[in-house]
């Protein structure tokens, strides 16, 4: 088997490539339990994965798909990317859903419902403005089409 030494942690550890390759899928398991990664959680990727914490925590916090401190039940992401800011859909959707929900980016609803994010890019730019509720794309964003998302989300149990 090839490894490789790993600059960083355990000094003259040896870390199994297939080990590293499974660390976004490991974090992505452990935020699916709480919802966001604990320190518990990022040290237990960690030692099954043969890395030290601070490896595994700098590959958390890298990505906006994981989260380092608790969020609402649906996290609405809004693209922030350059096709949405020309197609007038950034800084519009940011406002129009912060102002529905009552919340800024990086806030959550008091009733821990909505958590709101931005983000540089939704790989959308064809269908700006658009934004992610959890793992679905919402794309061709409209004051109506976001209050018809909104309600469908506050209607779920």
């Amino acid at each position: 088997m090839d490894t490789q030494n790993i600059s960083g942690s355990n000094e003259g550890a040896v870390v199994d490539p297939a080990k590293r390759s499974m660390l976004l899928a490991a974090l992505y398991v452990a935020q699916e339990q709480t919802g966001y990664l604990t320190g518990d959680a990022v040290h237990q990727v960690a030692k099954r994965l043969g890395l030290t914490d601070s490896e595994v925590y700098s590959t958390a916090s890298f990505y906006t798909l994981f989260r380092m401190k608790p969020v609402g039940r649906h996290v609405i992401q809004v693209c922030e990317g350059l096709s949405c800011y020309l197609n007038d859909g950034a800084e519009r959707v940011v406002e129009y859903v912060g102002a529905k929900l009552g919340i800024r980016p990086g806030e959550t609803t008091s009733d821990g419902m909505f958590t709101l994010e931005t983000v540089q890019c939704l790989a959308s730019c064809g269908t700006a403005p658009a934004m992610r509720v959890n793992d679905r794309l919402y794309e061709n964003l409209s004051p109506a089409s976001i209050d018809d998302i909104l309600e469908r989300l506050m209607g779920e149990v």
